[in-house]
């Protein structure tokens, strides 16, 4: 089991290290509204520019956390945690602009990890 939580912390990792500091600028079919990039996306939820880079410096730093839990394992459950409830925020977001079910999937896909890291 001890196995499945590491490849699953660095799977929720490298995700949010993807989406926040690889691919902000890009489209996907998974944005929020008709948002073609990460600042459009929150633009879409009503939620100004500077809560974007505060949440994307919690995701990064939580993502960082996990990844550093597999050594120190303390980290890991405060870490996948505070990831569930981060990640519960974008899955409401999503269904608050009545998006389509298929766009909060990688967020709620994300929350199911983070909280089976966190409680196993």
């Amino acid at each position: 089991m001890e196995y499945v939580v590491i490849v699953l912390q660095i799977v929720i990792a490298l995700g949010i290290i993807n989406v926040w500091i690889l691919r902000p600028g890009k489209s996907t079919c998974w944005r929020g509204g008709e948002a073609k990039s990460m600042r459009e996306e929150f633009a879409v939820y009503g939620l100004p520019a500077w809560f974007m880079y505060l949440i994307g410096f919690l995701k990064c730093l939580l993502a960082v956390l996990l990844i550093l839990g597999i050594w120190i394992p303390v980290l890991t459950m405060p870490a996948a945690a505070a990831m569930a409830l981060l990640m519960l925020g974008a899955v409401s977001m999503h269904v608050r602009v009545k998006d389509p079910l298929k766009k909060a999937l990688p967020s709620f896909t994300m929350m199911v990890l983070s909280l089976a890291v966190a409680i196993l």
